[in-house]
């Protein structure tokens, strides 16, 4: 086969343009027979590392390079003016043109992007060292210019970069897909290379891989740009020749070019980069005069272990058993030797330093995540609070010395504040040095049928129902097409669905769009652009143009710094006790307080971290946790897995003596037994494995990782490995074999200890302030959620069950979050719809200089105006923040144009300076708020009042109805907390309607409903499906009363009534009414018969009217004709027995009561 190079290729990474996969792309290059590939994606380098790697794997060459976007100009001019920017390839012949590629892109990104990422010829010129550069396709420079006939621009273009690029380090790019204009311009080329002497050299423009993916590259093109195939207009490539040619094939196209053939191996074998992995880049960390990071290290450690020591003697008071504290002495000797072996010294220094500046700063950080809370030397840092020795955490699963990686230590901080930290991290080792880490959203299964249906103008209806097929988390759409019987199915009988799911199998998987990651940094020696290069997204954000897997094959310190809610709520709550004279300690508190645990035992755990969910509710109503380890055990088990194969349901029973708690061998008792024999964590499995097969701990913790990627061949070796083990330290091979067996199944369900410990202990602080400071707690937690009212109506309910009274929003006492008022809750600011966070803060600011608003006039008058205007002071008044100043809410609303006017009239004078002028009386006068203003009737107040805080808190229209909603309802919003079976009945009021398409199953295309049924007692989420909002609609509207019938079932932290029925309140009643019942005496004028006649006439419906009658013999019930049925109501009870005496009329039920 003629020798040939690919010079010019895109990757999936060339985003929603090209569609080949480099691991794909390289193996088939290599079985092609070519000794090397190169990567050229449009203006980025996205891809290198990956590419690189796959090539490595085929066992070719690999050729990092770029299409870079040359700009018309400057590249920092944005000038509409000026022609779109051009192609030129870019290849890094060594590290130094690798390192000048990544400062090209970056800079392109950074400083030259309009539209796309550019560079220009100076900036070219500054970094073109290490860089060989081909001419490019059609849109290149050369190219286009001799396209527009300008041979002699052509030539001093190509010209220029042979100057700019060196000698032997420019070439003329020829490439034929069989479209006119390429030839047009090769024969220009091969005048232009005699001419001038720049050699030529062929290339094959790589988009996708093989000649039949030409067509998924076209639907790829579509959903990039929003458009269909049927589309004349789209973009589009000219031929179907953009694959991965063989050599023979390019020899074929370019029989006369042999030398231009022959000059991409000469490329390639110029081309010799190799990505070193061998070291790791850690930011400097300074350390004292006369230390090495490893001495210092070791002195802040040591001092660092024996201030917690001290703290713990403190703690644990004269009497109580001593700790043999020379363990941890030597646990710490042990854990700085492998340190030092391993060189992360530096590593611990800076993640000490971070969070020590956090610590000082009083910014909030969690006790632990992951892994890091094994290691006595995080504990002694401070990066950590658990003690690892208290809780049986193993060093080997954080750092293992022989399977040597960076350290991953995730930090939690306070929501709010995390940003200071990142903040922290950039000045002290440079702007520059600091980046966040990018991310890459693909194209998923179910996405991708969805996408290709479009384009290819199927009904939406259609590709939504088939992509509804999918199981969740569908892995591979091709799998899927022969293992998911109803796909299989419809692929067999419509052809259409025949080819979404072929397209749809190619484009799945590929790279569509980047993103940032939520918590990820990376913290580098140097500017990061000298070893990573940096791209800018749509919304501004400088991010890394590598992922963080790659960030960490690569060596660089990645930290994630995540920011927790949680957190965030403890702080706010320690702050707001600070206020009232109570400091507490988090960190001392006895983990064994019987109030937690009362807590955790009734499921009273909303806003409880990581126990709120109904599930985990109801786990621990069973498990009647009473100990912190059940905690932990719990968080660990209440997975997919582990509830899935019983393990809780066994852990529940051995914890209460249901179930017998045994151990294969005694040994593993010690191991076990805080988990009643059950495996719970990773670490269990890592100490059994030492303790019974004699493995040390770094080999103990290959077995971990061995059991989580579950390959048959590992764990067969691992077992044989295991068995072997046991018996040479006397244990019978059938009860090691045994114990394995019983191990083995952890792979499904196993948890890290490390992670649950430290998760347990967030969750545990979290319910101590709840139960002992239940006021403070939950204007903490009504704060952290004010931007969502579903969850402040949630909370305000609980608040309620918890005797805790919400008092209304009010200018002269609320601040911008929820605030302590005694023993009750002062609505926040911030709260109210609508006001905004700049009108509140000038409300705050104003109050601040005058201690309080006298008048609504004055507080018009005195906040600064650019914040006040008729909107903020509508929501002011509707909300009852300004009921203070004594006059009812529409005498408020009457008065505030007025007060308006009178502000602003206020505001003119003082800038002209007229007040100096004249004394007070002669000033403008406050309007006067007129009281004789009609009230706004008491269903518009509410109204109102709901407008501006998402909900009704001083009042509701469902008080009325409460009688009603008790006598037909089967249960409470609230009761509805608990776990129920069966069929339910819900009244209150519908709010927050919403409708949405169906996108799968036999209603495919129909609308389904939701909304949030509002009682005296919670929030509850309402699904309707097709059928039941089609019945249903009409009866929901806003604010209406309605009785809802269903079933209910889990959603996330509470339940969800999915709808068999819904009835209007007031229909509801007739309807489970079985009479309208009036008892007469003997005596009853007849006048009085009639207007009871009358009154039944008035008030039509279909419930019977019986008349009673209390004869001396004994009663007679005398029922009316259906003529004289009635629209029963508590009204007409009330005007019925205006007519014949109280107590004597009622409305019967059909279970006898009334």
């Amino acid at each position: 086969m003629p020798p040939f190079v690919h010079l010019h290729l895109h990757t999936e990474y060339s985003l929603l343009d090209g569609a080949n996969r480099p691991e794909e792309v390289c193996r088939t290059a290599a079985e092609m027979g070519m000794p090397a590939i190169a990567l050229t994606d449009h203006g980025n380098l996205f891809g290198a590392i990956n590419f690189h790697d796959a090539a490595r794997q085929a066992g070719i060459k690999p050729i990092i390079g770029i299409e870079a976007y040359v700009a018309d100009g400057s590249h920092t001019e944005r000038n509409p003016a000026r022609k779109s920017s051009n192609h030129l390839v870019l290849l890094a012949r060594d590290e130094t043109g690798y390192r000048n590629l990544i400062k090209l892109t970056t800079i392109s990104f950074l400083d030259g992007h309009y539209y796309k990422p550019r560079i220009d010829h100076e900036l070219l010129r500054r970094h073109a060292d290490g860089l060989i550069g081909l001419s490019a396709c059609l849109k290149g420079e050369v190219s286009e210019r001799i396209l527009a006939g300008d041979l002699d621009g052509a030539e001093a273009t190509a010209k220029t970069y042979r100057e700019i690029l060196g000698e032997e380090n420019y070439f003329l790019e020829m490439q034929d897909h069989g479209i006119p204009e390429q030839r047009q311009v090769n024969a220009a080329l091969r005048d232009l290379s005699r001419r001038t002497g720049i050699p030529l050299v062929l290339s094959n423009d790589c988009h996708y891989l093989r000649q039949d993916d030409a067509t998924a590259h076209d639907v790829l093109l579509c959903i990039g740009t929003g458009r269909t195939l049927a589309d004349p207009d789209r973009i589009r490539y000219a031929t179907d020749q953009f694959y991965l040619k063989s050599g023979e094939e390019m020899a074929t196209l370019f029989p006369r070019d042999s030398e231009a053939l022959e000059n991409t191996l000469r490329i390639a074998e110029r081309c010799d980069l190799k990505i070193a992995r061998e070291k790791y880049h850690l930011p400097e960390f300074t350390v004292p005069p006369g230390h090495t990071r490893e001495s210092y290290l070791e002195k802040i450690v040591e001092q660092g272990l024996g201030e917690r020591l001290a703290e713990q003697r403190r703690r644990q008071g004269p009497g109580a058993p001593k700790v043999d504290e020379a363990i941890y002495w030597e646990r710490l000797r042990l854990e700085m030797e492998v340190i030092r072996r391993v060189g992360f010294a530096g590593y611990f220094l800076v993640v000490w330093d971070f969070i020590r500046f956090a610590r000082e700063q009083r910014i909030p950080v969690g006790p632990g995540r992951g892994s890091a809370a094994g290691s006595l030397v995080s504990w002694a840092l401070r990066i950590t609070d658990i003690d690892p020795l208290r809780y049986g955490l193993l060093f080997e699963r954080f750092l293992n010395a022989d399977r040597i990686s960076m350290p991953d230590i995730d930090i939690d901080f306070c929501m709010r504040r995390r940003g200071e930290v990142i903040q922290y991290v950039s000045e002290k080792y440079g702007r520059d040095h600091v980046a966040q880490i990018i991310t890459f959203g693909t194209l998923q299964a179910k996405a991708v049928i969805r996408d290709v249906g479009r384009v290819l103008g199927i009904p939406y209806d259609k590709t939504d129902r088939i992509a509804k097929l999918l199981p969740e988390n569908t892995r591979s759409l091709k799998e899927a097409a022969t293992s998911v019987e109803s796909l299989t199915e419809e692929i067999r009988k419509d052809p259409e669905v025949r080819q979404i799911v072929e397209l749809g199998s190619r484009l799945e998987g590929l790279s569509r769009h980047p993103g940032m990651h939520a918590a990820g940094v990376v913290i580098a020696p140097c500017p990061i652009d000298e070893l990573v290069p940096l791209c800018r997204t749509a919304n501004d954000e400088i991010l890394t143009q590598w992922d963080m897997t790659v960030i960490e094959k690569l060596g660089l310190l990645k930290m994630d710094f995540l920011g927790l809610r949680t957190l965030t709520v403890i702080d706010d709550t320690l702050t707001s006790l600070r206020r009232q004279g109570i400091e507490l300690d988090l960190d001392i508190v006895p983990l064994d307080d019987p109030e937690v645990y009362r807590l955790f035992c009734e499921g009273r755990t909303s806003g409880i971290f990581q126990f709120e969910s109904v599930g985990m509710r109801e786990m621990l109503r069973n498990a009647l946790p009473s100990r912190f380890e059940d905690l932990a055990a719990l968080n660990a088990l209440y997975r997919p897995g582990a509830l899935g194969a019983g393990v809780v349901r066994n852990f529940v029973a051995r914890k209460h003596g249901r179930e017998k708690v045994t151990y294969i061998l005694p040994e593993t008792r010690e191991i076990l037994e805080e988990t009643y024999g059950i495996i719970a964590y990773q670490e269990q499995v890592m100490q059994l494995a030492v303790r019974v097969a004699g493995f040390t701990a770094s080999e103990a913790d290959v077995l971990r990782k061995a059991m989580g990627k579950k390959k048959p061949e590992v764990m067969a070796e691992q077992r044989a490995k295991f068995v072997d083990g046991a018996a040479q330290r006397g244990v019978q091979r059938k009860r090691a074999e045994m114990l394995w067996e019983y191990i083995e199944p952890f792979a499904g369900y196993g948890f890290n200890k490390s992670h649950a410990v430290a998760y347990a202990l967030i969750a545990y602080k979290t319910a101590y302030l709840k139960a002992h400071h239940p006021v403070a707690f939950m204007a903490a937690m009504l704060s952290s959620e004010m931007g969502t009212t579903d969850d402040v109506i949630k909370h305000i309910v609980e608040c309620g069950e918890m005797g805790i009274e919400v008092l209304p929003p009010d200018v002269n006492e609320s601040e911008w979050p929820f605030t302590i008022d005694g023993e009750r809750i002062r609505f926040g600011l911030g709260a109210i719809k609508g006001l905004g966070e700049g009108a509140a803060e000038a409300i705050l600011e104003a109050r601040q200089r005058l201690g309080s608003f006298q008048s609504l006039g004055e507080l018009v008058a005195k906040v600064e105006g650019r914040h006040f205007n008729q909107k903020v002071l509508d929501c002011l008044i509707h909300s009852g923040a300004l009921d203070c100043f004594g006059f009812h809410r529409a005498a408020l609303a009457a008065a505030a144009e007025r007060m308006l006017d009178y502000a602003q009239r206020r505001r003119q004078e003082r800038a002209v300076g007229q007040n100096s002028l004249f004394d007070d009386s002669a000033a403008i006068r406050e309007p006067k708020v007129d009281p004789q203003v009609p009230t706004w009737e008491e269903p518009e107040r509410l109204r109102r009042e709901k407008e501006a805080l998402g909900f009704y808190l001083t009042g509701n229209p469902l008080q009325p109805h409460a009688p009603a909603l008790r006598r037909l309802a089967t249960h409470t919003v609230a009761e509805l907390r608990e776990p129920r079976e069966g069929r339910v009945t819900v009244g209150g009021l519908v709010t927050r309607l919403r409708r949405a398409k169906i996108r799968s199953g036999p209603s495919a295309g129909r609308m389904m409903g939701h909304f949030v049924l509002e009682d005296l007692t919670g929030v509850l989420p309402v699904t309707l499906f097709a059928d039941q909002l089609q019945r249903f609609e009409s009866l929901l509207v806003e604010d209406a009363i309605v009785l809802v019938t269903g079933s209910l079932r889990e959603r996330g932290a509470s339940w969800e009534l999915t709808v068999d029925e819904v009835m209007p309140l007031e229909r509801a009643a007739q309807r489970l009414i079985r009479a309208f019942e009036v008892r007469l005496g003997t005596g009853l004028p007849a006048t009085d018969l009639l207007r009871l006649r009358d009154l039944f006439a008035e008030n039509p419906g279909e419930t019977p009217v019986e008349l009673r009658f209390d004869l001396p013999a004994g009663p007679v019930v005398v029922v009316l004709g259906a003529g004289y049925r009635v629209a029963s109501s508590p009204m007409l009870v009330a005007a019925a027995e205006r007519v014949v005496g109280a107590g004597r009329v009622r409305e019967a039920g059909r279970n006898g009561d009334s």
